[in-house]
């Protein structure tokens, strides 16, 4: 199994007492999302933050990184798909796991925040985990196989879906399947369209999700 890596943003209270991790997207890396520790960390001051690199080098930037490839994007098979992906989930799963144990911190001052496939890494690994996870944020993703949650559901962290309307890589109407796929699994479920945004993370997205951050680390 491969074990993940990536850079981390201490805390600025100088004391941890929640954990942010942050899922990038495919084609990048960790460096691409630690950055936003910094606009997060001034309303979580007490919130470290850790952003693994994918496993696999992307096929379509030699430079980044991906959790899965994607037939349509890149021109792999459907089965080269489906079995990076299974790999990806275990070792994501994993290192929350390694991170958990780490930082001492319960579950559920631990959250996941996604981008893109990262999002899509989220839910799908966030959902199955015996011990719930304090929240989920998905930017500018989907719900992956969202017919087997029912059954694979192990877990309900509350998710917040942020998306925007002018996405040209992730139709916008995913937001609303997966909002109804997470619904009928009985997870509470917020979402947020962003209007004229593309496939992006803006400002109001970010102000949300601090937010909801912070309510779930106070729950």
């Amino acid at each position: 199994m491969t074990e993940l890596s990536g850079p981390r943003a201490e805390a600025t209270s100088g004391e941890a007492t929640s954990l942010a991790i942050l899922v990038h997207g495919y084609g990048a890396d960790g460096n691409d999302l630690i950055g936003l520790a910094g606009p997060l960390g001034g309303a979580l001051s007490g919130t470290e933050f850790v952003s693994p690199n994918a496993p696999q080098v992307s096929t379509m930037n030699p430079m980044g990184r991906q959790w899965f490839p994607i037939p349509y994007l890149d021109g792999s098979t459907e089965e080269a798909m489906k079995e990076g992906m299974a790999s990806a989930v275990i070792a994501l799963d994993a290192f929350i796991d390694a991170e958990i144990e780490r930082s001492g911190l319960p579950a559920s001052k631990v959250a996941l925040v996604g981008f893109s496939q990262g999002t899509m890494m989220s839910l799908h690994v966030g959902m199955r985990r015996a011990e719930a996870l304090g929240g989920i944020v998905g930017f500018s993703g989907r719900l992956l196989v969202p017919e087997t949650l029912g059954d694979e559901i192990r877990s309900k962290p509350p998710v917040l879906l942020i998306h925007g309307t002018s996405d040209p890589m992730v139709p916008f109407e995913s937001m609303a399947l997966a909002e109804d796929g997470l619904s009928k699994a009985g997870v509470a479920v917020e979402s947020i369209a962003r209007p004229g945004l593309g496939h992006g993370i803006d400002e109001r997205g970010m102000v949300a999700a601090a937010q909801f951050l912070m309510q779930r680390f106070a729950a």
